[in-house]
């Protein structure tokens, strides 16, 4: 379907990609991996045509359609929910001339040969899909997607730019999944989505008819969709049969196997350049040692893949606090005539790791931002523990940095007091070394705005900390470390995330968020999810 030939893009003396090679059939569910910077976004935009490359093709078949999902930057105005994503039906009728184009290549084809008989199933997928799209079945396509994506009956006759950014990109997704291209690509769909919305997309695509390329730092979410996987590493592109977890499996296994080879090869060298230094100048061993330097020359030698470096940091040492860290006494909050909390109490002690749960809609950010005391408030009283200091990470911290500063100058501005060598190495810890530094925030990857973001946290010693998905765009080396620095971490956090493989081993109590208030839970979400099990269980009998 598709083919990606000798692709070749550099930035300067940096190959992003050097001769890459891969290609793209119908049905598969791709995994596109990599750490942050490594070029997956860019990838994906040059496989759509939005980005352009040094060298190389990309070769695809004329019924080839593409349907492409950005991280950010999505704003849609001036029409209702429902009509915006109407507009995803308006090639319909196109359908019927690609039938026929394809009709047409067929006489063209061998008949025996793999793209004949794709394209016999495209035209049959087509023809399918016409019978399918009837008029009158449209508006409840509609409405099943937009509902699944998380949207109320409510929502429908909304005007689009009453919805927030995350919103904004689930219009988007849908109107990609309604349209139904050859090919979705999808850089981090569910980065928006809470659990039962991410639930609904997984089961969609497993079903999709089309294929599927997808970058996603969800390990469980690849898991359960991918049949392929792509990884992306300094320059190279290895693929892969097999979901994530076969991926990284097959990954260790083929560097163990190419450090065997590799060790083989290098001992196998050294006793030729010994043989040949020793006889070199035997005139009875001369022609033999002239020959093991032919056959030494010969040699395809083996050359060990290099390793990415990776993020590696901890949280200061934080301040002493008090034993209570934040007390919420009887606190609601309204944005207008929608009440989100009402007569909310918590208490937040020394050493809690809190996670944050509930569904879609139901405050989890606001009950963050007002912890963090950048939201206000309608009553009640938000009480600070006297020793806490808090440091604070925004759902979209990293879109607030100022694009037009540097990296170095992004850090600047948080770290008084802390000399250049010593900012040099916090940002050292998070990959930017050298002349990264003074790279603008607008050319960073979101992974890498995510890690500037992170950063700057570290600039600033508290006790207590916010985070408000902070593992959004990053990838899962990167989500290591983030999650091995809060397990040694000794202050308190408060963190809200749908990311449970990150969650679940460093939280000790859960956080339910719900419209009528808020209860504590012992245990991770895995045990908090068990638990709403065992009522629902005990209210079937």
């Amino acid at each position: 379907m598709i083919a990606l030939q000798n692709i070749t893009l550099q930035y300067g003396e940096r190959y992003l990609y050097k001769e890459i090679n891969a290609t793209i059939t119908s049905h598969d569910r791709i995994g596109l991996v990599g750490s942050n910077g490594a070029g997956k976004s860019t990838l994906l935009k040059v496989l759509c045509g939005l980005e352009e490359f040094d060298s190389g093709k990309v070769d695809k078949a004329n019924y080839v359609t593409f349907g492409y999902l950005p991280q950010d930057g999505i704003e849609m105005h001036g029409k209702t929910l429902f009509e915006e994503t109407e507009t995803a039906f308006a090639d319909i009728l196109g359908l019927k001339a690609k039938i026929e184009e394809a009709e047409a290549r067929l006489d063209e084809m061998d008949t025996s040969s793999e793209e004949f008989y794709e394209t016999l199933e495209l035209i049959g997928s087509w023809e399918h899909r016409l019978e399918d799209l009837d008029v009158g079945k449209l508006p409840s396509r509609i409405e099943s997607v937009l509902l699944g994506l998380g949207f109320s009956t409510k929502d429908m006759k909304r005007k689009t730019e009453e919805f927030s950014g995350g919103w904004q990109m689930r219009i988007a997704l849908a109107k990609l999944i309604l349209a139904q291209p050859s090919l979705l690509l999808l850089d981090e769909p569910t980065n928006h989505l809470d659990i039962t919305s991410q639930h609904w997309l997984e089961s969609y695509l497993k079903s999709y008819e089309g294929s599927l390329l997808m970058i996603s730092h969800d390990r469980g979410f690849l898991d359960e969709i991918c049949n392929r996987t792509f990884e992306l590493s300094l320059g190279n592109l290895y693929t892969y049969t097999g979901n994530y977890s076969v991926y990284e499996r097959q990954s260790a296994e083929r560097k163990e196997l190419q450090l065997k080879a590799y060790k083989s090869q290098q001992k196998e060298i050294a006793q030729a350049e010994q043989f040949i230094n020793r006889f070199k100048a035997k005139a009875s061993k001369a022609r033999q040692a002239q020959s093991r330097v032919k056959q030494l020359d010969k040699i395809e030698r083996i050359v060990i893949d290099k390793e990415e470096d990776w993020v590696s940091f901890s949280f200061a040492p934080p301040p002493h606090s008090s034993q209570t860290v934040i007390k919420l006494d009887s606190l609601s909050k309204s944005y207008g005539d929608h009440e989100v909390i009402k007569d909310a109490d918590l208490r937040i002690e020394r050493g809690d790791r809190i996670a944050v749960v509930g569904v879609n809609g139901a405050g989890k950010t606001t009950i963050a931002k007002i912890i963090a005391g950048v939201e206000p408030f309608q009553s009640g009283e938000r009480e600070l523990g006297g020793a806490t200091q808090l440091s604070y990470f925004a759902q979209h911290q990293a879109d607030e940095l100022d694009q037009n500063l540097t990296v170095l100058e992004t850090m600047e501005e948080v770290s008084s007091g802390k000399n250049g060598t010593s900012i040099r190495g916090i940002l050292g810890t998070f990959l930017f070394r050298g002349d990264d530094v003074f790279k603008k925030v607008k050319v960073l990857s979101g992974g890498e705005r995510n890690r500037l973001a992170l950063a700057k946290m570290l600039a600033q010693p508290a006790n207590f900390l916010i985070l408000d998905e902070p593992t959004n765009h990053l990838d899962m080396r990167s989500q290591d470390a983030l999650q091995k620095a809060l397990k040694e971490y000794t202050g308190a956090y408060l963190i809200v995330t749908h990311n449970r493989a990150f969650i679940d081993p460093i939280a000790t109590k859960v956080l339910e968020v719900r419209k009528d208030g808020l209860t504590l839970f012992p245990g991770n979400v895995s045990d908090y999810l068990n638990h709403l099990d065992q009522l629902e269980a005990a209210k079937a009998r």
